[in-house]
């Protein structure tokens, strides 16, 4: 079964076909980055326009790819949540007209839940786990239990994890996109350079969530207050000083999620998942399988959506015409401490 994935949520323009969710027949990622450097952030409006010039163009390279027709295609998904607005509209506009004109089956996903479903399109990884869902958007603590199965356990309580990079990166002009850079800079500094508060959230059911807001401030205000005098103050030692105290506060939590769930499989996924600190302090977990998307399956593509959509629309879902987008995640449900 051959499906059509479209993903239009935030600043990329992306189309694939993948095969029984598993086979990826052809993938195309359409970038904007060159159009949201000189701000150092997404502009809305400029990203619904470019996926309304380019989403045309991307779905006919896929398909082109792909060697195949419109006709050859047995379903079509596409992401209605979470992200941008008028970015998704424009992915879901295109996909329900597209789905209508050829008759085909047609769901709409979360594209969340597609980001954790991206590690299973190289892996057979079977549940329950717990996922870590990590974006500019979006850092999640969750156990799952099915493709559309997922509880959140944690969550941030202000800024997300990709957000806190974006915004250092912003400050101290290292670059755009902001995690990859401070990932490139990091390899070169000391992450010893400074010692960064980490948020203490033990009390009620905040247990298993994270904050980004003190960690953002610190760094950006009060450098001074934690800087290692031993060390110069580069880009590169701050940069690794800060990505290493960002990564220990998500880690402190999943593994804390670890210890009262019993689970050890742990399932990465999203923009951050390609962090390589992140990686290598997983990896160093040996009692633990940690398993991450493959690098070019971190970022938002349309594999995933594909993929994801296979799985829907084998069990027999269907959207309806009249569905229409949300700018936010719904349908996850948020448990205290797991039983």
């Amino acid at each position: 079964m051959k499906i059509l994935g479209i993903e239009s949520s935030c600043d990329e323009t992306a189309a694939a076909v993948v095969e029984n969710g598993k086979h990826i027949i052809s993938s195309v990622v359409a970038t904007q980055i060159p159009f949201h450097t000189m701000y150092n952030g997404v502009v809305p409006e400029i990203a619904s326009r470019k996926h309304t010039e380019w989403i045309l163009p991307v779905v006919k390279q896929a398909l082109s790819e792909a060697e195949l027709t419109i006709r050859d295609i047995d379903g079509i998904a596409v992401t209605n949540s979470p992200g941008l607005m008028g970015s998704l509209l424009v992915g879901l506009t295109f996909a329900k007209t597209l789905a209508w004109s050829i008759d085909a089956p047609f769901i709409a996903v979360n594209h969340m839940l597609a980001h954790l479903y991206a590690a299973h399109i190289n892996e057979e990884i079977p549940y329950p786990y717990l996922g870590l869902l990590v974006s500019g958007g979006h850092s999640i603590i969750c156990r799952v239990s099915g493709f559309d199965q997922i509880e959140i356990l944690g969550t941030t309580i202000d800024d997300a994890v990709g957000e806190a990079f974006d915004k250092v990166a912003k400050f101290y002009n290292f670059g755009y996109p902001g995690g990859v850079a401070i990932d490139k800079l990091a390899r070169e500094g000391n992450p010893a350079a400074a010692s960064f508060p980490m948020p203490s959230l033990h009390k009620g059911g905040h247990e298993y969530d994270v904050s980004y807001s003190g960690l953002k401030t610190a760094v950006i205000n009060q450098i001074d207050q934690f800087w290692n005098p031993a060390f110069e103050k580069t880009p590169q030692h701050i940069a690794a000083a800060f990505q290493e105290t960002a990564v220990r506060i998500l880690l402190s939590r999943l593994l804390k999620a670890v210890r009262d769930t019993g689970l050890t499989t742990i399932v990465a996924g999203g923009g951050v998942a390609a962090n390589s600190r992140l990686r290598e302090l997983l990896a160093s977990e040996k009692n633990l399988r940690c398993i991450f998307p493959p690098l070019k399956l971190c970022g938002d593509n349309g594999a995933m959506i594909a993929g994801i959509g296979y799985h829907y629309l084998v069990r027999g879902d269907r959207s309806p015409w009249s569905i229409g987008a949300s700018a936010r995640v719904q349908g996850f449900r948020k448990s205290g401490r797991p039983s």
